[in-house]
């Protein structure tokens, strides 16, 4: 992740809660593993300086970066028959680190033709190389979002949103500030909201259970996801308004069109690739329901909208990008990762649960029972089974950068020259699977950081476009609500835990993630 080179001040962004759990007899002591409390810095203005330097000097060995791109349109075609179906994508990454015997290679992703003019790229997969990507001195964010294609910005009403600026465009400083605002504004709302949604999320599912003796985990996620955040961070009940119960399909319809390119939606490989990953999807089929969505927001976001006149946005191009944050980033995370997260405890068995649901429980007495952050640091092994959640399986497993000029990027063995210009491309579960970082690194370790020397791994876990370790800035990449996504992800276990002694699962795969299946709740009994 790029360091700033300039002072940053903190905003302290504490999300206390107003509400309180019956306390029961059994407790167990505090742990004294620690993380910072949740917090936003942002730069007084981003850092726009690159510069021009000639190759790193390094120690290891100079390379030259394996691999071929074949010949123009039917290598790129054909690599993407191999990436989505010949192979699938992890076969895909493997069996060329094998070819190449390298971690660092080139090859084409998705799309390719005839969406993409140009899909090469120089890809990273070790740990070592990988964190490049989030030096924004040596690489440019400008438009890689999405990867070597960009959809249009008809689905975000003509604008470049936040997630496509570069920092060292003014743009960004201005958007980003405005995000840490909305987050420090509504902070009070998390944590009781949370348990309003996800309380009524639970009573679903109890009641698909008894009906049909399983629950699909999915759907009253979306729904439970999209309720507490228009409710949090915008104090509106999406149930109140015209909206109603449409928003999670609205926005995952919207999702679509600009994320089908890189997909595997599971239809038919013919259909699929002609129509999904060949051409784009017009945006005019999309308009009349991204125009419900961003009226919603608008309709919402009144006191957010004002400061972001403040800022110099517009209100409007504004509301795009709330939309774009709540809906793309925050309800995405949460509509893939929170099912992530369940598979992985799920399948870890009844001695995790036990362990995780008499340290969420004695935390909570012990603060009288309320669940508040300084609850939540007593819990150890939830903070780090949430870490390692993130680290095994990364909502966003894909990260783009462009070279702003020659450089050297190291993996473990070897170096490679970089020219400017070339496009970086990481897949991120290689990187924080990484055997040379981790131990059993294929494995769901639940207890990975808990204490001294666990904490040291933290700065690997990259799940937010940077270094958990590190702290979003304006003049950075880091993913704004990066400190909102791991209180709402914590606060999924606790509530779960406060409530359940344990669960079974089916597992199943979808375009987006795991798709869970519940076939067992096992109410608390201590």
């Amino acid at each position: 992740m790029a360091s700033s080179t300039v002072s940053t001040p903190f905003l302290q962004l504490e999300f206390p809660s107003t509400r309180k759990r019956s306390s029961s007899s059994s407790s167990s002591s505090r742990s004294s593993f620690f993380v910072p409390q949740i917090k936003a810095s942002v730069s007084e203005k981003p850092s726009l300086s690159v510069s021009v330097t000639a190759p790193e000097s390094t120690k290891l060995p100079i390379r030259k970066i394996p691999g071929d791109c074949g010949i123009p349109l039917f290598g790129p075609y054909k690599d993407r028959l191999d990436y989505f179906y010949n192979q699938g994508r992890d076969e895909y990454f493997k069996s060329r680190i094998q070819k190449y015997q390298s971690t660092v290679f080139r090859t084409n992703v998705p799309p390719g033709p005839f969406i993409a003019p140009n899909p090469n790229v120089v890809v990273l997969l070790d740990g070592k190389s990988f964190p490049i990507l989030f030096d924004v001195t040596k690489v440019e964010k400008k438009d890689v979002f999405t990867g070597t294609f960009m959809p249009s910005t008809e689905l975000t009403g003509g604008y470049r949103v936040l997630s496509y600026l570069d920092p060292s465009e003014p743009r960004h400083g201005q958007l980003k500030r405005l995000m840490f605002f909305l987050l420090k504004s509504r902070r009070d709302k998390v944590i009781p909201e949370f348990h309003s949604c996800y309380t009524q999320l639970f009573e679903s599912l109890e009641n698909d259970l008894a009906e049909k003796g399983k629950a699909s985990f999915g759907d009253a996620n979306d729904q439970a996801a999209f309720n507490f955040l228009a409710r949090s961070l915008y104090g509106t009940n999406p149930c109140d308004t015209k909206l109603g119960l449409d928003g999670p399909k609205l926005v995952q319809k919207w999702v679509l069109f600009q994320l089908g390119p890189i997909l595997r939606l599971g239809l038919p490989k013919l259909i699929e690739d002609s129509v999904i990953h060949t051409f784009r999807l017009p945006p005019s089929l999309i308009k009349k329901d991204y125009q419900r969505i961003y009226d919603f927001f608008y309709e919402s976001s009144g006191f957010v909208l004002d400061e972001a006149e403040r800022l110099g946005i517009s209100k409007e191009e504004a509301c795009h990008n709330l939309v774009f944050a709540t809906g793309f980033n925050s309800f995405g995370g949460m509509k893939i990762f929170f099912p992530n997260v369940m598979k992985w405890i799920g399948r870890a068995g009844v001695k995790l649960h036990t362990q995780l649901a008499t340290e969420i429980r004695s935390a909570v007495r012990s603060a009288g029972g309320e669940v508040t952050m300084a609850a939540m640091e007593q819990m150890p092994l939830m903070k780090s089974v949430v870490y390692e959640a993130f680290r095994i399986e990364p909502p966003v497993p894909l990260q783009f950068g462009r070279a702003k000029r020659d450089m050297v990027i190291e993996s473990h063995e070897h170096a490679f020259q970089v020219k400017e210009g070339e496009m970086l491309f990481g897949y991120q579960p290689f990187a924080t699977k990484d055997p040379k970082i981790f131990e059993r690194a294929e494995e769901f370790v639940g207890d990975r950081f808990v204490g001294e020397e666990g904490e040291k791994l933290l700065k690997h876990v990259l799940w937010s476009n940077g270094p958990e370790t590190e702290n979003p800035t304006v003049g950075n990449k880091q993913c704004a609500g990066k400190d909102f996504v791991m209180l709402v992800s914590r606060l999924l276990l606790v509530e779960f835990f406060l409530r359940y002694d344990s669960f079974e699962i089916q597992v199943g795969s979808s375009p987006l993630g795991s798709s869970i299946t519940l076939t067992s709740l096992k109410r608390s009994t201590f």
